[in-house]
This record gives structure tokens, sequence and C-alpha cells, in this order.
């Protein structure tokens, strides 16, 4: 079973990009962030043509997550509990019926948090603790879990090819790494670093200064694993070579395939 996340950043610029990686990649679920795109207005059709199931949670002109899948999408929850007067549209989950049994699979959004002296940070640090309160529920049902998007966090320097000039982004800030590993203590393994350890394994590319052909990158796309998840994890990789496509997204997708 191949589960992949993608921050597209829009499906309306990249609804062509989108389709020709589904084409040559067929993961059996994508998850899909930044779609940009309000429910009704998404455009569905073209997925199904190829086979997907398609559930949304969007809003207009930003944020907004998509989970496609070629079998049936069930249980859907849509929010992030935890907050109703939360309106943004970040978080979606679903189990999806597999031969071998179900996956929950969760696709997230996390907030940027920038500029850290804004209401924006303690906001995406209130988000992570909701997110981390969440998969504490989850993992109590003993399914395997994967919870994927972009998290908008660099966990490590080796994240990052030039970390200090992340030091005063709301990404690499003390709080926001903390919270990631609070997520990962909870059990969770990243798949990224589990199978691909080499340095200079990044998922995102500005578009500004030549960050793309100079390979300044980071790595803030990840995909963490329950332990039911984690050991069926057969092979993970970074679809590297879409960020030199036309019109590309800035960040590249992310995937891994579990045994069966």
């Amino acid at each position: 079973m191949k589960i992949a996340t993608w921050n597209i950043n829009g499906v309306k610029a990249r609804l062509e990009t989108t389709l020709t990686w589904l084409k040559e990649t067929a993961p059996d679920v994508a998850c899909l962030q930044e779609i940009k795109s309000m429910d009704e207005k998404f455009p569905s059709g073209p997925f199904e043509d190829l086979g997907y199931n398609v559930i949304t949670h969007g809003q207009k002109g930003f944020n907004g997550v998509a989970i496609l899948s070629k079998t049936p999408l069930e249980n859907v929850t849509r929010r992030l509990p935890g907050d109703e007067e939360d309106e943004q549209a970040r978080y979606i989950e679903s189990t999806i019926s597999t031969p071998t049994g179900a996956v929950r699979v969760a696709c997230l959004y996390l907030p940027n948090g920038n500029p850290i002296d804004t209401p924006k940070f303690p906001y995406k640090l209130a988000w992570m603790q909701r997110l981390e309160a969440r998969v504490r529920e989850l993992l109590a049902d003993e399914m395997p879990l994967v919870v994927a998007g972009d998290y908008n966090v660099i966990p490590m320097p080796e994240d990052a090819r030039r970390p200090e000039a992340w030091t005063g982004d709301a990404l690499f800030q003390p709080e926001s790494r903390t919270a990631y590993r609070r997520l990962l203590n909870l059990g969770l393994t990243d798949a990224i670093r589990a199978t691909e350890p080499a340095p200079e394994t990044y998922t995102f590319w500005d578009y500004q200064a030549g960050a793309w052909q100079k390979n300044d990158g980071i790595r803030i796309d990840h995909m963490l694993l329950s332990p039911q998840a984690a050991d069926r994890l057969a092979h993970a990789g970074i679809d590297k070579e879409t960020r030199g496509w036309e019109k590309p997204s800035d960040h590249v997708p992310v995937w891994i395939e579990l045994a069966a």
C-alpha cells in the first residue's frame, strides 16, 4: 500500500502537475495540502477519472486539505478537534480499508506561525497541542495510523541546508521542535528519517533566490507512523524531481509503502 503526501500550493494552479504525478507514481492514497479551494469548487472529476475517491476540507483562497484514495474513504473527520472557534481548514482524516485490514490516515497542514511576535505563533503551538491530543486518541484504537502532511517544522539542524538562516523563523523555534518531538515520543516513527538518513534530504525549496538551483532546502513535510504502521513500513522516499517541473509547487511529494 503506497501512501503519499504533497503540499500542491493550489489545486487550480497545479491541477495538471498533480494529475501527471498521480499517473506516474499511482499512490493508493494521496494526502494533499494547500488546495486553496472551497469544497464545492474542488475539481474532483479529473481525480475520480483516475480511479480516486475524494474528500476535502477546504476554504476559499488558502489552506485546505484533501485525501484521495483508490478504495472507499470511511469514518471521515473534518477539522482538528479541540477548538470549535478555529475556522481554518487544516485537517482531515479517514479510515481506508485494505485487504490486510484498515488504516487510519490523517492529512494536515500545520500553521506556519510567522511572524513569531504575532498571535500566529501561539496559534501554531496551540494547534500542535491539539494535534498531540488527537493522536493520543487515535493511538488508543491500535489501528495502523499515518499522520501525513506539511508540518511547517524543521525537526533538526540537518533538516536544513543552512540552519543558521532559520533561527528567527517559527519553523525552527525550540517550541516548535519540542512540540514535534512530543509527537514522536508518543511512539510515532518519522518514516523518512527511519529509511533515508542521508544528509540534504529536503522537501521544500523557496521560489526566491535560486533556492532550488542551490539545493538550499528544508525538510518540513513528514509522515509519522504509529507502531502498527511502522511495523509494516517497507519503503519511503521523496519525489524530488517534481520541484524541477514547469510551474512547480515549492514542496515535493513524500511517500511510504506499507507491506501487506
